[in-house]
């Protein structure tokens, strides 16, 4: 009896399903002490897998209006810099992607890889973390690329004008440094009309040219103003205190480009809303 026992559980564990582990997920990061990925044929079937597992990404997202959704989910919390995957399964590939991403970027610098497959891995890893909005993968990206790869291997003077333009964007959006962002613009020799445009907007607090121009720009750019954006529409929503009693939603909506939930719950306004219009002041007549 026994021995039927004994042949039952055998058989029933060489029917078990074998645990797939995620090929992202093989390898460690180099700084932890992972060595597979210093080799430069391992670094160019890793990125073989992460491109495999993004473009799967990208179709299980759908359209466009999905993959911008999907990007916009996507938070960063982890105290290492490594992405936290959300409760949404196709964010949590995003996320997973990005922190392969990392590994691969460890194993090309401690390789000292400066060839064109280092610049390619460089410009994908930049690209991706401006749409998942992700600064602690595409800053230091970024340095890395024009610091080290490029003076090795020359960017193209197009790769060279669309990373600049990023940088430039960065520390005037995202770090709120306009004074660095024109010193960049003018150390990189970069001619960007629209990049100007967003200088000058944040310079000038100028809500229309900013709207203006963000209707206009691509969706990486668009993506790094985003990181500005809450400081000018809390100049315009100020605009509107000093200048209106009252305003149909709609027109405040399209103006600020925000709903009204949004303008109550992330920019505390408390105005009233009533019948469809928005009651900002209220002139008390004298007593």
């Amino acid at each position: 009896m026994q021995k039927k026992a004994g042949r039952a559980a055998s058989s029933h564990l060489s029917r078990l399903k074998p645990v797939e582990i995620d090929p992202l997920a093989e390898y460690g990061l180099p700084s932890k002490g992972e060595k597979r990925l210093l080799s430069l044929k391992t670094q160019e079937n890793y990125y073989s897998k992460i491109a495999e597992k993004y473009l799967a990404f990208c179709t299980n997202a759908g359209d466009r209006d999905g993959l911008q959704r999907q990007f916009a989910l996507l938070t960063l919390s982890d105290p290492n810099g490594l992405p936290s995957p959300p409760p949404d399964a196709k964010a949590a590939d995003l996320s997973q992607i990005l922190s392969a991403l990392r590994k691969l970027r460890e194993g090309i610098v401690a390789s000292k890889r400066r060839d064109d497959f280092a610049a390619q891995v460089y410009l994908f890893a930049i690209r991706l973390g401006i749409l998942s909005h992700s600064p602690e993968t595409y800053h230091p990206s970024l340095l890395y690329l024009l610091r080290v790869i490029h003076p090795a291997r020359n960017l193209t003077s197009v790769e060279l004008q669309e990373v600049a333009g990023y940088l430039v964007l960065d520390a005037a959006c995202r770090r709120g440094n306009v004074a660095e962002a024109y010193a960049l613009r003018n150390k990189y020799r970069l001619h960007d009309a629209k990049v100007d445009g967003v200088l000058r907007a944040l310079a000038q607090d100028n809500w229309v040219l900013w709207r203006k121009i963000k209707r206009s720009i691509d969706g990486h750019r668009s993506r790094l103003m985003e990181f500005a954006e809450p400081q000018l529409k809390a100049h315009i929503l100020k605009a509107f205190a000093r200048s209106y009693l009252s305003v149909s939603l709609e027109f405040l909506e399209t103006q600020a480009l925000a709903s009204w939930s949004e303008l109550t719950g992330q920019y505390g306004v408390g105005w009233e809303l009533s019948d469809g219009r928005v009651v900002i002041r209220k002139i008390h007549g004298r007593a």
